[in-house]
């Protein structure tokens, strides 16, 4: 997968990626990424990426020309992206669309700044999305964000694929407790179940336990949920606890 960045800031990108399951995958060419310098396709010798808007009021706007310069660029070398601008107006960024991007050949992202981007260049964008109801000053931290939520599902990003399968959202649920050694810490244990070498008991376990956080903390991801058979078998076993507690 290859994935560019346009920005005013890419040393920013530069520093982060330099870490972690991102830049192992870097190296290893599972991912081409770009951190692209807007002010390369500014026309002036002040290389400005930004104007006063029509109409008046406050702030700054990105200005057009630039931006759609940079991107001709990009879709003259390589395959065609997809482009991503980020905004608080777009939609919300979630795992589902983490997994959805990730099946893409190309992903170009517009980082916005000031008060956005002039809207003429909306026109090159395929989607708009948005990392929560708040603003921030700029797309960069956003766009970190997603790169690394979609990254983890390009194959052989993360050595141990269970562990993304595992992970709170990958199946619309939250995630289920999680415990290492010592088996005794502070006079706390650890569930026996996990200590029986029965696999059943210790999936059923787990389900029951993401499915009781989801129901807790997050009811709207519950709600939307599509139950399997362990989900059920799971549901059951609390039923089987409630009832016994009743008694």
């Amino acid at each position: 997968m290859k994935i560019d960045v346009l920005t005013i800031f890419p040393d920013l990108f530069e520093a982060v990626l330099k870490w972690g399951v991102i830049s192992r995958a870097i190296e290893s060419g599972l991912i081409e990424f770009g951190a692209v310098d807007l002010r390369d396709f500014t026309d002036d010798r002040h290389r400005t990426t930004d104007d006063y808007p029509f109409g008046g009021g406050g702030g700054l706007v990105m200005k057009a020309g630039p931006i759609l310069r940079a991107v001709d660029a990009l879709r003259a070398n390589g395959p065609v992206p997809y482009v991503i601008y980020t905004s608080p107006q777009g939609e919300i960024f979630d795992n589902t669309k983490a997994r959805e991007l990730s099946r893409k050949e190309r992903l170009l992202f517009i980082c916005g700044r000031y008060e956005g981007i002039d809207e003429r260049v909306m026109s090159i964008v395929d989607e708009e999305l948005s990392i929560g109801d708040f603003v921030l000053s700029g797309g960069e931290i956003p766009v970190l964000l997603m790169v690394e939520a979609i990254s983890r599902f390009v194959p052989g990003v993360v050595g141990d694929m269970e562990s993304v399968v595992n992970d709170s959202f990958y199946r619309d649920l939250l995630d289920h407790p999680h415990y290492t050694r010592p088996r005794n810490i502070r006079g706390l244990e650890v569930p026996d179940v996990l200590l029986s070498g029965d696999h059943e008991k210790i999936e059923i376990f787990r389900r029951k336990k993401s499915l009781e956080r989801t129901m807790e903390r997050r009811p709207d991801i519950f709600l939307k949920h599509e139950l399997d058979l362990y989900d059920k078998k799971a549901i059951l076993s609390l039923f089987e606890e409630l009832r016994k507690n009743v008694e």
